[in-house]
């Protein structure tokens, strides 16, 4: 399984891309692999104010609910609505049409604390 290079990973396995003061926040391929189908996601509201590392929203599988964690603290500029009635976009692009919520960052140097892809990868695999 390869990590997109241009994200930044968590080892809670949620993805950021970061574009100037926004990050747009998702799950990784690892981590849908061991959710399973997703079958509902729930998301803040735009406007909340969301700390680095602490819940940012749960995700519900056919196999459990998990939390998802923010990436990066800051505001809720945006949040995948499409998920509400198309979950299961979480599973079939992570990385694409299955992003969860937008980050105007408040702390732009919490991105160098982020893994690259390749230590994610490396993280993946001791978990394995």
């Amino acid at each position: 399984m390869s990590y997109p290079n241009e994200l930044k990973y968590t080892k809670d396995h949620e993805w950021a891309k970061v574009e100037g003061k926004l990050a747009t926040v998702g799950i990784t391929q690892f981590a849908v692999e061991q959710l399973g189908d997703v079958t509902l996601v729930e998301l803040p509201k735009v406007g909340t104010a969301v700390k680095q590392g602490e819940v940012l929203g749960n995700i519900e599988s056919v196999k459990t609910v998990s939390e998802l964690f923010a990436p990066l603290s800051g505001t809720v500029k945006e949040v995948n609505t499409a998920l509400a009635d198309a979950p299961q976009a979480v599973n079939e692009e992570p990385y694409g049409k299955g992003w969860m919520v937008r980050i105007e960052l408040g702390v732009p140097g919490e991105v160098a604390a982020l893994l690259d892809a390749a230590a994610y990868e490396k993280h993946v695999a001791s978990e394995g």
